[in-house]
């Protein structure tokens, strides 16, 4: 069973990987008019497919066109009139229609389903919310009080609302919809729709509809604040953490780093809320002022440029033990929290290894296919009670229960700091409102898109800088 918002996300990134949504209409439509004649035996009988204006809609003129080819008595009635059709794809199935009979609008629908032996109920897709207007409000329920049985296309329409279709049957699209019940949905047919296995496990563009985008009436420091706790012998690593966060969109970045690093973080950009800790290192004594920061961020991000002495080791155990906000632990914070993994007991956290720091992690050695790497990740999330984003050519992204792979990569990203930005990014996102596991697929795409967006212009040349500098692009291109 599949949620809208996840379905939503697979026909984007299907198209993405380049699946048509024609084809994937078709294909779609040709599965539902073949459940119509086996179920139904339709052929020689009177079939009304009542069509809404979007893609439901246009599955459902590709069902009309099949099951009039295979000697259904077919006439077709959309909800709004030709020219209303919101998108592309179902204005040309409506065009491809040929001879079938069109009807528009509400007027006669009562009578068309009177004479009708089989209603096919393709007005509403996935995603429908709160009332229904017109025309739905109108031809929801006279499709229920008509009597006739009802095949559903991929959901009934408004189920979500205080008003929906109450089918015999629902064709399911790829997978059964979350909410869907025999006493809702009568029986459901779950039929195959052509896309890839591949597909199903891919991230891509569409898991930016789960970006928190800001409500017009926010204001600073509602969409997001992250603080980033890193750097010390590397004064390069913090400000690059940071600039992931706000190039993905995260209001305020604060920064606690040794004072060694202090000023040079500070002179990277003035959007860099810099907080010097004591020392040239961070220390357990570091942890009572970070405490005191804590309260002003949403998300943290821990380890990039930190070190490996065992002072900063036990200080990052500490912190992660303390910390209340959600983390996302990184670098040398890895080689802390695998020392003594109790510290992540009932924490909120993301960990961003590459291949030889998620050994370090679990003892493990690492295969080289993606789908053999995805089991090792899967067990490491669910052991550790937290999600793991494992970095390398395909990224692996799981919470113990989900897997997924990002194939956005590219050789020149092997430049140092190109994993400071991520964790910065998987942090800013985080801290918008997204959960650990939809944050760390989402950034690992944003990330590996910039990057390229970055070869694209500078080849081999390319700095985390320049991949920092093309988030925004990336949201602006993909939003």
């Amino acid at each position: 069973m599949i949620s809208a918002i996840e379905m939503r996300i697979l026909d984007r990134n299907a198209v993405y990987a380049g699946i048509s949504t024609l084809d994937l209409m078709e294909s779609a439509g040709k599965a539902v008019g073949e459940v119509a004649r086996e179920e139904f035996s339709v052929r020689g009988k009177r079939v009304l497919v009542i069509c809404g204006p979007g893609n439901n809609g246009g599955d459902g003129l590709v069902a009309a066109r099949h099951l009039a080819e295979g000697g259904a008595r077919v006439t077709v009635l959309i909800a709004r009139s030709p020219d209303e059709f919101s998108t592309r794809e179902a204005a040309t199935n409506f065009e491809r229609l040929g001879d079938v009979p069109v009807l528009a609008g509400v007027d006669r629908s009562e009578e068309a389903m009177g004479e009708a032996d089989l209603i096919v109920d393709a007005l509403l897709g996935i995603g429908a919310e709160g009332s229904l207007r017109e025309p739905f409000a109108s031809l929801v329920p006279r499709m229920n009080a008509s009597g006739k049985p009802i095949l559903s296309i991929d959901v009934p329409s408004g189920l979500g609302t205080d008003l929906a279709v109450r089918p015999t049957m629902t064709v399911a699209l790829h997978d059964a919809k979350e909410g869907m019940t025999p006493e809702n949905s009568g029986r459901i047919r779950i039929v195959d729709i052509g896309i890839p296995s591949k597909v199903t496990t891919m991230i891509g563009p569409g898991e930016f509809l789960l970006y928190p985008v800001p409500r017009v009436t926010s204001h600073k420091g509602q969409n997001g604040r992250v603080l980033v706790i890193a750097g010390g012998p590397y004064t390069g690593a913090p400000a690059l953490v940071g600039f992931g966060a706000l190039g993905v969109g995260a209001d305020l970045v604060h920064i606690a780093t040794p004072a060694l690093a202090a000023t040079v973080v500070a002179s990277y950009s003035p959007m860099l809320i810099v907080h010097p800790l004591v020392g040239h290192r961070l220390l357990r004594e570091d942890l009572r002022q970070i405490q005191e920061i804590v309260p002003r961020a949403d998300a943290a991000a821990i380890g990039p440029g930190l070190g490996d002495v065992d002072g900063t080791m036990e200080a990052v155990r500490e912190i992660v033990r303390n910390v209340r906000i959600p983390i996302v632990i990184d670098a040398d914070a890895i080689k802390a929290v695998a020392a003594d993994p109790k510290c992540l007991a009932g924490k909120t956290a993301v960990l961003t290894p590459h291949s030889r720091e998620f050994q370090t992690l679990t003892g493990k050695s690492l295969p080289d296919s993606p789908e053999a790497r995805g089991e090792l990740v899967r067990e490491a999330a669910k052991s550790f009670g937290a999600t793991v984003l494992l970095k390398g050519p395909v990224d692996v992204v799981s919470d113990g229960a989900r897997l997924k792979f990002n194939y956005t990569h590219n050789v020149g990203m092997t430049v140092g700091g190109t994993g400071d930005v991520l964790c910065g990014v998987t942090a800013g996102l985080i801290a918008k409102g997204m959960g650990p596991y939809d944050a760390a697929r989402l950034a690992a795409f944003a990330n590996g898109a910039a990057g390229n967006m970055a070869f694209e212009e500078k080849s081999y040349g390319l700095t985390s800088v320049d991949v920092a500098e093309n988030l925004g692009r990336i949201l602006a291109k993909y939003l």
